[in-house]
């Protein structure tokens, strides 16, 4: 559908695609991954058209259309929601402009007439490309998506404008959802989105047509979307085949064998480099001195990315609290005529670790703001707990940070002990290498002061943490050395997010906020999803009789034993070909890194036929793991759905 041959790209001295090559399929789901700033946008829009490379070719089939996400940047405005979601259905708008007109036409002209037989036949054709193009169900498609998307049915009709820059991504990525692409290109789309929601567009884009590509930095969601990963790193595009936790895998495998291939050029680089400075000046080596300085320069050196490994950062000591940390009894918010909360009760302790979860606009952020401390309450009673100090971060207080003092500094002023020393090592898990500790805070993006401010409140010692979307302008190895740190922490924690690979291993209480109420959930994240889903198929479940008369115990017992063999003889044969299947994936990839083990001998390139034997094995091999994957997925997922065949859905109250 669409492929890149030798694509190469440059700005500024810096090599952001080296060679790139690869092909997207028909139903492909991709993760784009790598580190801030290796180019993965950038890759996004070449494929769009937005950027062409500066040499090699991308070529789309004449029917693919592509859809593209942004991070950021985008607005509508001019109309109601409903007309913009609406808009993508242009022709379809257009044709019902044009039946009007002909109604009317029809309307003021003689039936009898030539020209009234001939408006006659051009209605019909209208009608029919109509009918041809489903036009009939576009409303309630939008409505789907517009509803799926945490729309609320108010707002259809009110004008773009009023909605801000989250919910004015929602409207972009719903646009794109009626679009449907031949090629969906998405740039970080959860970063705006609310559990509910991303459990949503899941389901969307498990059964969507086209195919995808994601870049994002939620694990979780990579992991549930995507069955290929390209990796982007020091300019060059590697394919890996499987999700992101495949992804990782698999590549720590293969930087084993570039990290030794990279140990054995330095080394041979040194010995080089010892015998030129050795015999530089004698006449009788000259000869074989220039032969080494040639082939030093004509070497081609292995790169190997930093990757900064094995950085650990540890919170300062948690001082002891007591027992109850916070206590809300009966609070009232309210901003003018719009009630928040009305008689809201909640007890934070001492071991707590609470995740605060739900649509936007629930509440969640008044919530954390109300409990560290800096959102006033109507009405109601709020008690802080003995020796409790509480740390605090969301978004808006990067704004707060000085901006005539840089990264360094801002971090130092904070920091006591052990930790001083380590100061530069934790900004560059937080993305500012190099010179960039240097910075001036006025010149930071709203990323990198988001970053810096949560780098400094990690600092100061608490034993409450409140954090409001701490994960948002982090990538996947920021993220790891947060949650290290967070689960080495000793105090209490409230956590606004909706990413659920970060917040599983944090959390052991879940707040949902719904309709003005919340409801806690023992577990973490995943638990309480699982919670939800039983929800759903609780309340599809036959009421009990008029009669109140339950079904005896052995009737009950026999019933069980019923369904489950319905549903054993149900999933057997699915399980046996799952079985069968990773039993030959096993095989594939014991055999791909045989290969890989040959290919990373020196010796290995002496025998051509040998090389050209292995490399067309391997080629065949990767092919053959990307279908096996392929077909995993799909039997993985028919084995869920018979799994749950009878019972109920997600349940969206």
């Amino acid at each position: 559908m669409v492929s890149a041959v030798n694509i190469a790209l440059q700005y500024g001295g810096k090599v952001i695609l080296r060679d790139a090559a690869f092909r997207i399929g028909a139903r492909d789901r991709i993760a784009l991954v790598g580190s801030n700033g290796t180019g993965k946008s950038t890759l996004l829009r070449i494929l769009l058209g937005e950027v062409h490379p500066d040499s090699g070719e991308v070529s789309r089939a004449k029917y693919v259309t592509v859809g593209y996400l942004p991070q950021e940047g985008v607005a509508a405005s001019g109309r109601t929601l409903y007309e913009e979601a609406e808009s993508v259905f242009g022709d379809i708008l257009e044709t019902e402009r044009r039946i009007t007109e002909v109604q009317h036409q029809l309307s003021v002209t003689h039936p009898d007439s030539e020209e009234h037989r001939e408006l006659v036949d051009v209605y019909g054709e209208l009608q029919h490309k109509l009918e041809v193009s489903d036009a009939f169900r576009m409303k309630a498609t939008i409505e789907k998506v517009l509803t799926g998307l945490g729309f609320a049915a108010g707002d259809l009709h009110r004008c773009t404008e009023e909605f801000s820059g989250g919910w004015q991504m929602r409207i972009v990525l719903a646009k794109l959802l009626l679009e449907q692409p031949s090629l969906l290109l998405l740039d970080e789309p959860t970063n705006h989105l609310d559990l509910d929601s991303l459990q949503w567009l899941e389901e969307y884009i498990a059964s969507y047509e086209g195919a995808v590509v994601i870049v994002s930095h939620d694990r979780r969601f990579l992991d549930n979307m995507t069955r290929r990963t390209f990796e982007l790193s020091l300019g060059n595009l590697t394919e890996y085949a499987g999700n992101f936790s495949a992804y990782l895998l698999e590549r720590e495998g293969r930087r084993g064998q570039v990290m030794a291939a990279w140990k054995n050029q330095q080394q041979q680089i040194k010995q080089t480099e010892r015998f030129i400075e050795r015999f530089r000046y004698k006449a009788t080596k000259a000869r074989q001195v220039q032969s080494r300085i040639k082939q030093l320069e004509k070497m081609e050196r292995i790169e190997i990315e930093d990757e900064e490994r094995g950085i650990r950062f540890h919170f300062p000591p948690a001082p002891m609290s007591g027992r109850t940390v916070i206590e809300l009894r009966g609070i009232q918010k309210r901003y003018g005529s719009l009630s928040v909360f009305e008689g809201l009760d909640f007890d934070l302790g001492r071991s707590d670790r609470v995740a605060f979860v739900g649509v936007n606009g629930a509440g969640k952020s008044t919530l954390a703001r109300i409990i560290a401390g800096v959102e006033p309450i109507t009405g109601g009673v709020r008690t802080v707990g003995h020796n409790v100090q509480i740390s605090y971060f969301a978004q808006h207080q990067a704004e707060e940070l000085n901006p005539s003092k840089d990264v360094l500094q801002t971090v130092d002023e904070v920091a006591t002990g052990e930790i001083r020393k380590h100061l530069r090592t934790l900004l560059g898990s937080f993305l500012f290498s190099g010179d960039d500790v240097f910075k001036r805070v006025a010149v930071l993006s709203g990323g990198e002061k988001s970053r810096l401010a949560l780098a400094k409140m990690l600092l100061l010692p608490a034993n409450l943490l409140v954090m409001d979307e701490p994960t948002n302008h982090l990538d996947v190895r920021s993220k790891a050395v947060l949650q290290d740190a967070l689960e080495d922490f000793e105090g209490s924690c409230v956590i606004v997010s909706h990413d659920r690979d970060f917040l599983d291993p944090l959390v052991n209480k879940v707040l949902e906020f719904r309709q003005g109420r919340v409801k806690t959930f023992l577990g973490n994240v995943s638990d309480y999803i699982d919670a939800k889903k039983l929800e759903g198929h609780l309340e599809l479940l036959p009421k009990p009789s008029s009669s109140g008369r339950a079904l005896g115990e052995r009737e009950r017992k026999r019933r069980e034993a019923e369904e489950r063999q319905r549903r054993y003889e149900r999933v057997r044969p699915v399980q046996d070909r799952i079985a069968q299947l990773e039993r030959r994936i096993d095989e594939y990839e014991r055999r791909k890194r045989e290969c890989e083990e040959l290919m990373a001998d020196p010796d290995f390139y002496k025998n051509g036929d040998r090389v050209r034997e292995t490399t067309a094995e391997y080629k065949e091999l990767e092919g053959a793991l990307t279908d096996a994957y392929y077909r995993w997925n799909d039997l993985t997922a028919e084995l869920e759905r018979l799994s749950h065949e009878g019972g109920g859905g997600e349940g969206r109250p």
